[in-house]
């Protein structure tokens, strides 16, 4: 009887440190992959509800400017966490071996990554890419899959004429005929297309993770020296973040409204549709419905590690493990959705 009454103290009290916060006021710059748009909402409810003030952290957020240019950012400390595209992360760790950066909470299950297109292009397939022009930004997350997205469906890339796009220009210029397709990120190019008059049925979406592409998405990226230093803080920020995403799925329309008072140029009902849809097909997917959100599949982990490396040459091939940790996340109890 008294071994298990101890055996319970000692799991309630190994239970409460797990909890404890982050010294107080520990400042953290967040990096963004991109604007103050819908699917930032979890961040910003997560500040404005106070969960990340409660962890003992000072959270600014910072935009971005894609998905794979922010990443440096990172890496040397200008911010301390980001939210940044797992495959480029493999692929900067490669490069720069003495940066030890991980992702460690996954947010896109299912990544956004896409080609755009029009119907009237008559692209409805992948090989349908060739004779045609592809627009695509050269920090584009979606154009860093490119090689193995074409390695995967059996397209002659040489047949394929590649652009370099900017963003801003990206979408006009498919409008305009300038371009029969673009790369990027669903979400960004489905409503950036009906800003310019396009009818929604007359959008198409080649999902690259539909055409053989095993990747993750974006997720949350810690600087290593931070992270080393600080992994309560590293804690209380995912465990933050994640009550501000549950909130997020019980309540889009309230919670977009966090984004918009740091967009006020923004059409809010634009955004919350963008956010739904980023809930819907990227974030609460069937596996992280049973699993919960933040962590991976190591197998699939695995094999899309080994599926980057079809098109990219490592210089020192990574484990699954040298890039992902799920050591920091909550049990899985707290991250269902």
């Amino acid at each position: 009887m008294m071994k298990s009454v101890l055996a319970g103290a000692f799991a309630a009290l190994a239970a409460a440190a797990s909890a404890v916060p982050a010294a107080a006021d520990t400042d953290i710059k967040f990096a963004l992959d991109w604007k103050f748009e819908g699917p930032t909402a979890p961040y910003f409810v997560a500040i404005d509800k106070g969960y990340y003030k409660a962890e003992g952290l000072n959270v600014t957020i910072d935009t971005g400017a894609g998905s794979v240019s922010g990443i440096p950012r990172v890496a040397v400390g200008t911010h301390q966490l980001g939210f940044f595209d797992l495959n480029s992360v493999v692929r900067f760790r490669d490069q720069n071996p003495e940066k030890d950066i991980k992702v460690v909470m996954m947010l896109y299950d299912r990544p956004p990554f896409a080609i755009g297109t029009l119907k009237k292009t008559g692209i409805a397939k992948p090989k349908d890419l060739e004779g045609k022009i592809l627009g695509a930004p050269a920090a584009d997350g979606a154009f860093a899959q490119w090689k193995a997205f074409v390695q995967e469906n059996g397209i002659d890339e040489s047949k394929v004429k590649i652009e370099n796009v900017g963003f801003p220009v990206r979408e006009p210029m498919l409008a305009d005929g300038k371009v029969d397709a673009i790369t990027g990120f669903t979400f960004s190019m489905h409503f950036n297309l009906l800003q310019k008059g396009i009818p929604a049925d007359q959008i198409r979406m080649l999902v690259m993770s539909d055409h053989g592409l095993s990747l993750y998405g974006n997720g949350i990226i810690v600087n290593p020296d931070f992270l080393k230093n600080n992994p309560e803080a590293v804690k209380g920020f995912i465990r933050a973040t994640i009550k501000g995403l549950q909130d997020t799925v019980k309540d889009p329309a309230a919670a977009v409204k966090s984004v918009m008072k740091r967009y006020e140029t923004g059409d809010e009902k634009t955004e919350r549709e963008r956010l739904e849809l980023v809930l819907r097909e990227h974030i609460v997917t069937p596996w992280v419905k049973q699993n919960g959100v933040g962590d991976v599949d190591p197998a699939r982990l695995a094999k899309s590690v080994e599926q980057i490396g079809v098109t990219y040459t490592y210089k020192n091939k990574p484990f699954a493990i040298d890039v992902f940790t799920n050591k920091y996340l909550p049990p899985a109890a707290d991250r269902k959705l």
